[in-house]
Parts: structure tokens; C-alpha cells; sequence
């Protein structure tokens, strides 16, 4: 009897063992605003199956694009709050909270792939130390193509935008907005679609590729490639979530992310060509920038850079040194 016992302990402490894998696996929900089809999303996808794959399992990401279970302004929140464990958010909306968020949104500070890496590399220390004050960690962060303006009529200064309906996401689009005299309305991205539709707005600045994604060319007729700035969409985990993974799963999830970033990059240069292609293919006409709007554009750019400074303090000015250096 004793031995039978003995034997029966055994047995139920193998099968416990083979069943731990399987108990230890989790799958998290991921909130995004983008479409499906958007490289942003496509990057997110490709990164969940590099996770899955690399984790054999015990970690899977289940992607919710379109803002189909958090719209953009609740992500940050429900990821710190723990409602998910992991979300993809667009930096420069952040700005209310702390404008250090929002250097990357700064007209004309950074308008090449060269400078955003820079200005990328100046940023990230600040924005890792502010996310882990608030446990969160930072996995990951790609930037749009440079951001061009969108309008329903030919513009060759500022002063050809007063009055048009300028949609806004964040607090520096708004500022744009108010000193070209037009009318901002803030718009989230799973919602511009339909605003132009109805009317609700008929400009904007915003990539090529947001472009394609909102079918701009039944609205609108003109893409002047102003290449404004490269905001950044960036990934961000529940510290308490990923602490409470193993060493190997943490580390395939910090790995693949690195990777995710480095193919975001790479991806978004890609469609920066393809998509601009996409809007004339649908009629828009792609159009350089006029001088004068060039620099009325350069004009705005340095009083939205200085006004920047004025509130972003000791840690903004530090960032801008560091990435004109």
C-alpha cells in the first residue's frame, strides 16, 4: 500500500510537471488605433508572432486594431491601470501629461529618418525613466513617414488655410491649427474617415500613409509633401505584467521588440514612397511645398519650438541640445 501510494504521488507530480507549461501560458490583449492594413499594425502583427514563436507559446498577443477595444486616448490608462497588459500609443498625444512626449511633434525640428533617429536617441531616456515612475516599461517605438499637408484646395502660403476645418489630435496639431487661422477639430484617427465624409473637416497634416488609410481622395485633392515632422507610435507593457513572466520569456519579449522596432523603421521608410504613389494613383495631386509656405511653415515651426521650451523645462531643453549636437 505504501509503495502504491508512493508511486501514486510520484506519478501525480510528473503529470503536474508536464501540465505546468500550459498553465503558465498567457495570452494578452493588445488595444491599437490603426487600421489593419496600416505598417504600424501590420509591424504589431508580425512582433505578436515573433513573440508567440519565440516564447513557444507561453506568451501569445492578441491584437486589437482600429481602436476596436480602447480608443486612442484611454490606451496609456488602461495599459497602466492594468486593464491590459500591453498597448501601442501615439506619443505626441501625451503632451497634456508632459511635453516631453511631444519633441517629436516639434514642425521642422526633425524631418528626416537621420534626424528622428537622433532626436530618438536624445528622447528615449527620458521617456523610459517617466514610464517606469508609472510602472510601465517601453518596448518599442516607430515613427510615420514625414507628415505632408492634406486640403481640399490648392494652398501656396499659410493664409490660404484661414478658415478651413483643420482636424487636430493632440496639442501641438491644435496650436497648428490656431496660428494658420483655420478652425481645429479634434479628431481621433478611427474617426477622420467619416469627419471628412461629412464635412466636419477638410485639411489636415498627416502622413501619406494616413492618407491611404482614410481614402483622402474622396475628400480631398491635394498632398503637399511638406514633410512636417515623424511622430512616433510607441509600445509600452504593465511593468507589473512582465515581471510576473519568467527570465526567458522576458527576455524573448525584449528581443523581439528590438527587432519590431528595427523592422517598424524600416517599414515605415517603405511606405513613405508607396503610399505617396497610392494618392496619386487615386487622383490627388503629390505636390512640393511652395516657398512661401515652406517658410511660413518654418515661421510657425520656431514659435511652436520656443513655446515648446518655455513649458518642457530643464529636461527639454537638455533633449534639444543633446540632438543638435
Amino acid at each position: 500500500m505504501l509503495i502504491r501510494n508512493i508511486l501514486a504521488f510520484v506519478a501525480a507530480g510528473a503529470l503536474t510537471a508536464l501540465a505546468a507549461p500550459s498553465v503558465q501560458a498567457q495570452s494578452w490583449d493588445m488595444p491599437t488605433a490603426y487600421a489593419p492594413a496600416n505598417f504600424h499594425t501590420a509591424n504589431i502583427e508580425r512582433f505578436a508572432a515573433g513573440v508567440k514563436q519565440a516564447t513557444s507559446g507561453k506568451l501569445s498577443l492578441k491584437v486589437h486594431s482600429g481602436a476596436s477595444l480602447y480608443k486612442m486616448p484611454e490606451i496609456k490608462r488602461a495599459v497602466q491601470s492594468g486593464q491590459v497588459p500591453i498597448g501601442e500609443v501615439l506619443m505626441v498625444t501625451l503632451a497634456n501629461e508632459n511635453a516631453l512626449y511631444a519633441v517629436d511633434g516639434l514642425p521642422f525640428l526633425a524631418s528626416s529618418y537621420t534626424d528622428a533617429r537622433k532626436l530618438w536617441a536624445a528622447q528615449r531616456p527620458y521617456i523610459d525613466r517617466m514610464l517606469d515612475a508609472q510602472g510601465l516599461r517601453l518596448l518599442f517605438a516607430v515613427p510615420w513617414p514625414p507628415q505632408g499637408l492634406l486640403t481640399a484646395k490648392e494652398v501656396g502660403s499659410a493664409a490660404d488655410l484661414q478658415g478651413l476645418n483643420f482636424r487636430a489630435y493632440d496639442k501641438q496639431t491644435s496650436r497648428v491649427g490656431e496660428l494658420i487661422k483655420a478652425r481645429p477639430v479634434t479628431i481621433q484617427a478611427a474617426e477622420v474617415a467619416q469627419a471628412l465624409a461629412t464635412g466636419k473637416i477638410n485639411s489636415l497634416i498627416s502622413s501619406a500613409q494616413s492618407g491611404v488609410d482614410y481614402k483622402v481622395w474622396e475628400s480631398l485633392k491635394f498632398f503637399y509633401d511638406v514633410q512636417a515632422w515623424l511622430p512616433k507610435n510607441m509600445v509600452i507593457v504593465n511593468k507589473a505584467a512582465f515581471a510576473a513572466l519568467d527570465k526567458g520569456t522576458q527576455d524573448a519579449l525584449l528581443a523581439e521588440a528590438k527587432k519590431a522596432e528595427e523592422a517598424g523603421w524600416t517599414s515605415s521608410r517603405e511606405v513613405a514612397e508607396a503610399t505617396k504613389k497610392t494618392l496619386a494613383d487615386n487622383g490627388m495631386k503629390v505636390l512640393a511645398p511652395s516657398p512661401k509656405l515652406v517658410a511660413d511653415f518654418n515661421r510657425i515651426g520656431k514659435q511652436l519650438a520656443d513655446e515648446w521650451l518655455a513649458g518642457a523645462g530643464p529636461d527639454g531643453k537638455s533633449i534639444v541640445e543633446a540632438y543638435q549636437k
